[in-house]
């Protein structure tokens, strides 16, 4: 199996318990990244088949039109120019050779790596996709991509079409329960077979706490906007501004960072909030009242795979909304739209989810359902089945 992914933890991560899992089958898995990512996939384990980035000048060029734009005007920007022609286009030659020289069975995607896409299509190799998101995005991502899929055909010989044919009937495996899938009256899709998995990595134990901060009898609120933001000069003033925000809540605050931003930064840092570059989700959720995030899937799945309660404020992705609706809606959390400027009002959202219990119980249920679902190694063998994995 050739799993396939672009540059980002969050587009990776959520492949890589399937990939382990054919692993400890006894399968044979490698991994095509961008060049940039290998030290992801070597930390991750799993053998490294290089592809190219696309040049980091034409795509500074983009990032710098974004904070110019509309929300919805921004997540078109990126995911057609960005996801959908300098990644998949600079990744489309390696991603032909190693498909040509390793021959998988089955290519694994990331939904966001195109290049994959129609590299395995061109191939006829079966393809399978797993979910970073709610299933809501796939129809409004064909929508967005279809000009930059149809230069992808081209590029690859394929009639006119194929591309954005192939990726509205490619199988989806996902972590997603139906009930957060359908929160919102739309299903992961309704056009392709979906099967949907049980993460058993995103329900470890309760582990360690970093060195004692403030009261410990103080509910505990893990506040984490995932690996990018920190990195983008819009985002980093955030930062202060939720620790400030907390500064007289009657809360500890575990606030992660990521590489982005050195916490030393915000120091001096009141005495009920402490902050570290990153610390193991997993472990922290147990003991957590709520958590506040950006809707990004790693944290938002892993709160509810806890049954915690969330606030969650979409930054800069289309998905990261999708993530806070269906959270919302199934009435595990609270949405907090402006962005940065919306940080103000998270100290209260994330009270309400302490104080008031019904947040906490719809959290329980839904990971209730999530845990009711499949083992992830039940899915090696649909991807076992050579023609139509999944279906």
């Amino acid at each position: 199996m050739l799993v396939s992914t672009t540059a980002g933890a969050g587009h990776f991560g959520p492949l890589v318990p399937f990939a382990r899992a054919c692993l400890a089958a006894g399968h044979e898995v490698a991994v095509a990244a961008p060049a940039s990512f290998a030290a992801q996939v070597n930390a991750a384990g799993f053998e490294h088949h290089r592809f190219a980035d696309a040049p980091a000048e034409q795509m500074a060029r983009i990032f710098e039109r974004v904070p110019s734009l509309s929300f919805e005007e921004g997540n078109e920007v990126v995911l057609a120019e960005v996801f959908g022609r300098l990644d998949a286009q600079a990744a489309l030659p390696g991603l032909v050779e190693v498909i040509d020289r390793w021959r998988p069975d089955v290519v694994l995607r990331d939904p966001c790596e195109f290049g994959s896409l129609v590299a395995a299509r061109a191939a006829g190799i079966p393809q399978v996709e797993v979910a970073i998101s709610m299933g809501a995005t796939s129809d409004y991502m064909v929508s967005v991509v279809h000009e930059a899929l149809a230069e992808l055909d081209a590029l690859a010989g394929l009639p006119d079409g194929e591309a954005a044919d192939t990726m509205s009937s490619t199988p989806l495996l996902t972590t997603v329960p139906s009930v957060l899938d359908d929160a919102r009256g739309s299903s992961a899709s309704r056009t392709r077979p979906v099967r949907r998995f049980c993460d058993a990595s995103l329900s470890a134990t309760q582990g360690a706490l970093p060195e004692a901060w403030g009261d410990p009898a103080l509910p505990l609120v893990y506040v984490s906007f995932g690996s990018v933001a920190a990195g983008l000069g819009e985002f980093t003033g955030m930062y202060a501004d939720v620790v400030a925000a907390f500064a007289d809540r009657t809360v500890r605050v575990l606030l992660t960072t990521g590489n982005g931003l050195d916490p030393a930064t915000l120091a001096p840092l009141p005495v009920n909030v402490r902050a570290e570059r990153w610390w193991p989700q997993a472990e922290v959720m147990h003991h957590c009242s709520a958590v506040v995030g950006h809707g990004g899937f790693g944290t938002t799945m892993a709160a509810l795979a806890a049954g915690v309660p969330q606030v969650i404020v979409p930054l800069f992705a289309f998905d990261q909304r999708v993530n806070a609706e269906h959270v919302a809606a199934v009435g595990a959390g609270l949405q907090v739209d402006g962005g940065p400027e919306g940080m103000i009002a998270v100290p209260d959202a994330a009270m309400r989810l302490i104080t008031e219990s019904s947040y906490r119980e719809a959290a329980g249920s839904v990971a209730h359902a999530m845990a009711a679902l499949p083992p992830i190694a039940d899915s090696v063998s649909l991807l076992e089945r050579r023609d139509h994995p999944t279906s």
